[in-house]
């Protein structure tokens, strides 16, 4: 490679993205209207490596033509779907899930766990659980306070064994 060959590729390098599109212009006598900095600098390179060196060999271009012509080229451009007209605005419906989990049992409800020897007992309420005094959101969090690891509640105090 000729030494100002070098010294124009690694002046790329240094070049910003619109100098590098002035140096496409110049190069390939066209527009370019990537803004890709290395695709720009890759393909300035090439062309600049092309004019210097010659390009393809007669045999490569002859192959390249033989891959062109096996390939399925579309003729026309496909056509977009179509899509349907546009519902006039409605009311949306929405379910929502009523407040408490359905298998849990009505406020006021003792459950009761025995547990290491120590018999446990928690009361329902509307927000939530007491245990000991204490008010939890959740069963889970009892079953962690009275084991000390998590536990899903709800398979902790063993509920919804009678209704499966």
């Amino acid at each position: 490679m000729r030494a100002e060959l070098k010294r124009e590729l690694a002046a790329l390098d240094r070049m910003t993205v619109d100098e590098l599109r002035v140096k496409h212009r110049l190069v390939f006598g066209e527009e370019n209207r990537s803004r890709h900095r290395d695709y720009l600098r890759k393909r300035i390179a090439w062309r600049l490596q092309a004019l210097a060196e010659g390009g393809l060999s007669e045999r490569a271009r002859q192959r390249a033509l033989e891959i062109a012509n096996d390939a399925d080229l579309r003729i026309r451009m496909p056509v977009a779907p179509q899509m349907p007209p546009a519902a006039p605005e409605r009311t949306k419906v929405h379910v929502f899930r009523e407040g408490r989990d359905a298998r849990l049992p009505i406020p006021g409800t003792t459950l009761t766990r025995v547990y290491r020897g120590e018999t446990i007992r928690v009361t329902v309420l509307e927000d939530g659980f007491e245990y000991e005094g204490e008010r939890y959101r959740s069963l889970t969090a009892v079953a962690k306070k009275v084991t000390g690891s998590h536990w899903n509640g709800i398979h902790f105090f063993g509920i919804g064994k009678e209704a499966a």
